[in-house]
């Protein structure tokens, strides 16, 4: 039996509250992901930009790597999945 495993991409719309799910897990934070996110405490519409566009990022390398389906972890955030969505080349049907 095989199945396909579909990768969860969970943008980081919260900076502090991935730097403590990293203690949790013992799992490190790349510096320049820290970078992108300072200053930005009080931006939320900010930090969603650089959420949105890391994820989109990370599906395009993904998927030029073979990967072709994707979920997404946005939180009730219908409006981030939306934005990753169309920076990737999708629109709705219309």
């Amino acid at each position: 039996m095989t199945a396909e495993i579909v990768p969860g991409i969970m943008p980081v719309t919260n900076f502090a509250a991935i730097t403590r799910m990293s203690g949790m897990t013992g799992t490190a934070i790349p510096d320049w992901l820290g970078r992108l996110f300072e200053g930005l405490d009080e931006h939320p519409a900010a930090r969603q930009l650089v959420a949105a566009t890391l994820a989109a990022e990370l599906c395009r390398k993904l998927y030029a790597g073979g990967v072709k389906q994707f979920h997404f972890y946005t939180l009730n955030r219908s409006e981030l999945s939306y934005a990753i969505s169309h920076l990737l080349g999708l629109r709705p049907i219309k």
